[in-house]
């Protein structure tokens, strides 16, 4: 996630004031130097963290933590409610029109923010919560933008309003509207040109659109890859055009984060949304307890447990649980649980979310990221694996003899003793749980990846 490098140096932070005991003074003034450091160094606006150290350390230093049982505990609290203030404390939805009104959504933001994508992604989730929106496409510059939209409402199963790239994006706003209010829609979802940079032609065609048709929401996409920059961005656009709320999009990057962390602080105006990745799927609400509780690495169970329900088959995850319950899961059971954990993020994205796992993600602060990655890799190797198998061989593991091994290591490009140790470790976790299933003893197994 891109605030693994914040999360091991906070961390760093907090282990050496709990090992302290008693603090004094000088040891929260000297732990707050280097949390300003960490914050700084993570992208985050000087003057939001200028304030938030003073915050931090006028409440750090009260009487009732230095004197209380567990000091070095007490700042480390205070350090994750004020994280949850700067970005908001409260969880945002964004504001609907009451009854059969149509709400109007314009996107906004510069080129390579990932709008497009975001619009589509955005249009998705109110679909599953009942809703019929409708993208309208109002970017008539940029080559093959129309069409990267309809592309993915399609995989949404979702609507596009467009009238092609010769009219002008105030005119196709209004027919979409109509479009809308003749067919049912009561979201509509307007897709605007972007610009690599912010210029007059820009704000003033969105501001035409403003007063061409009643817009109830104007959302910001920012790209966190781009540092302070984003945090600029949202402060211009704020100004001259208005906006209700942000969407912050490749957060799941290798980038320091730091406009998530003061987009909210500058602009007065909350993260609606964070993009965990380029699936459709991936696009997160944004609570402000949980973001601060991943940065200082406490994991965030209530989102994977929300990724679960709704990516993971109920059915199928029963019927598997069931099978290794009576030892008989199979390779071709293997390959569905890789595919929900791949529905999820992977296994570094869900690690990154358990409780005391907080840096496993991409940079693996705890493991490292040889053993992460390796892991990763090992997992590839054992679905290439499987897939060289037929169908017969995937339900019935018995059946791999040396010949039949010889020809899944060629199909599946590794060597023979990568065969033999899969099917050797595959076969220690079927008796394992055959073991587990008998109500012996649950021992030690080591997963085949």
């Amino acid at each position: 996630m891109a605030f693994d490098s914040l999360t091991e140096k906070l961390q760093n932070i907090f282990k050496n004031l709990r090992s302290r005991g008693r603090l004094t003074e000088d040891d929260v003034k000297e732990a707050m130097k280097e949390i300003k450091r960490a914050l700084l160094a993570a992208d985050v606006n000087f003057r939001v963290v200028k304030d938030f150290v003073r915050n931090v350390q006028e409440r750090a230093i009260g009487q009732d933590v230095m004197n209380g049982l567990n000091p070095g505990q007490m700042v480390i609290k205070i350090v994750n409610e004020e994280l949850v203030k700067l970005m908001g404390s409260e969880t945002t939805e964004i504001e609907l029109q009451p009854g059969s009104a149509v709400t109007v959504i314009m996107m906004a933001g510069l080129q390579g923010a990932g709008k497009t994508t975001t619009a589509a992604k955005l249009a998705g989730k109110f679909k599953l919560k009942g809703r019929k929106p409708l993208l309208a496409a109002c970017d008539v510059y940029r080559p093959a933008a129309v069409k990267q939209l309809q592309i993915n409402a399609e995989k949404q199963g979702v609507e596009v309003f467009s009238m092609g790239e010769h009219h002008p994006p105030e005119n196709i706003a209004k027919a979409a509207l109509e479009h809308a209010q003749k067919n049912g829609n009561r979201i509509v979802i307007l897709d605007t040109a972007g610009r690599l940079h912010i210029d007059e032609d820009m704000m003033a065609e969105l501001q035409k659109i403003k007063e061409t048709v009643t817009v109830h929401q104007t959302i910001l996409v920012i790209d966190a890859m781009t540092g302070q920059d984003a945090v600029n961005v949202a402060s211009e656009f704020n100004e001259k055009i208005g906006i209700d709320g942000v969407i912050v999009t490749k957060l799941d990057g290798d980038t320091r984060g730091g406009a998530a962390l003061s987009v909210k602080a500058v602009t007065g105006k909350p993260i609606l949304y964070v993009g965990m990745g380029e699936k459709l799927s991936e696009l997160e609400q944004f609570y402000p307890e949980r973001m601060a509780s991943r940065i200082l690495g406490m994991g965030d169970v209530l989102t994977l447990i929300e990724k679960a329900e709704a990516e993971i088959d109920d059915e199928k995850a029963r019927q598997i649980s069931q099978k290794l319950k009576k030892a008989q899961f199979d390779y071709e059971d293997f390959l569905e649980s890789t595919q929900q954990m791949k529905k999820m993020g992977g296994l570094s994205s869900i690690m990154s979310m358990l409780p005391g796992m907080g840096g496993f993600g991409r940079k693996g602060l705890q493991i490292g990221d040889e053993q992460t990655e390796q892991a990763e890799k090992n997992m590839a190797k054992m679905e290439a694996m499987i897939y060289s198998m037929t169908l017969e061989e995937r339900r019935s593991p018995d059946l791999l003899n040396p010949s039949r091994k010889h020809r899944i290591a060629s199909g599946a490009g590794v060597d023979i003793s990568d065969v033999n140790r899969m099917v050797k470790q595959f076969e220690g976790m079927r008796k394992m749980m055959k073991t587990v299933g008998k109500g012996g003893k649950k021992g030690k197994f080591k997963l085949p990846f």
